[in-house]
């Protein structure tokens, strides 16, 4: 059987060695990484308290925060399996071509409905995120050809604030009705104007609400003055970072 002290983590040892890291790490990328884990669920990450609601518990319990770092050890192990193997079958998927980093964010006055019906207003998210990225894409004027998109749901900010959002990877380009090869028309500086997608988005994101009874002429007013964000910016280390994300 196999000596295990619990209150040993890989910080601990990393930080026992931390002056050998620009020595040890061949790359500034592996340095960045092996300083991220010996920060990693430490008091420099920052924190946050977890409260038991429970009447015969109502405990406290103080958190660090995680790096966020793809090799950072989970605490769950099954958990780090199955994200790790959704990385790598994703990065599989990845084509030879630029891609643009694509965030779609509902605004804070559907928060209520996240909490009550997160399901379906999901749901919607998703296929309303699609539907805008893959109608901008095939219009002649924007790019004309057929593209694809990654995505993935985040629920919380980094604050552990309720924050829907969904961020995507699209590819800078598509195929013609040909099956050639058409790459973006902005020639890498934008996928496609973030303003006339963020309208876009707003009405069918709201259409669809309204299609299924979740919205009251009141909601749907607030939801039509506020401006929706996207965000749309071409990733500084490629989309395999963003996947890592």
């Amino acid at each position: 059987m196999r000596n295990r002290h619990p209150n040993c983590q890989l910080a601990d040892i990393i930080s026992a060695f931390h002056k050998d890291i620009p020595a040890i790490a061949s790359n500034t990328w592996k340095a960045r990484t092996l300083y991220a884990l010996m920060r990693c669920r430490t008091a420099e990450m920052g924190g946050h308290i977890d409260r038991c609601d429970n009447p015969d518990c109502n405990k406290l319990h103080l958190s660090y925060n995680s790096c966020r770092n793809r090799h950072c050890l989970p605490k769950h192990r099954d958990q780090g399996h199955l994200r790790e193997r959704w990385i790598q079958n994703r990065e599989k998927d990845l084509l030879n071509a630029s891609y643009f980093h694509v965030v779609f964010t509902l605004p804070d006055t559907l928060n209520e409905l996240a909490l009550t019906k997160p399901a379906m207003l999901y749901h919607m998210l998703f296929q309303t995120a699609w539907s805008v990225v893959r109608d901008f894409a095939a219009n002649p004027k924007l790019l004309g050809a057929k593209t694809g998109m990654v995505s993935v749901l985040h629920t919380w900010g980094q604050n552990l604030s309720l924050h829907p959002h969904l961020h995507c990877i699209v590819p800078a380009g598509g195929l013609t009705p040909s099956g050639k090869w058409k790459a973006s028309l902005s020639k890498g500086r934008f996928l496609f104007p973030v303003k006339k997608m963020s309208t876009v988005f707003r009405a069918r994101m709201v259409q669809a609400l309204r299609e299924e009874k979740l919205l009251d002429p009141k909601t749907a007013k607030q939801l039509f003055s506020k401006k929706w964000v996207i965000y749309c910016k071409k990733p500084f280390f490629g989309p395999k970072q963003v996947i890592e994300y």
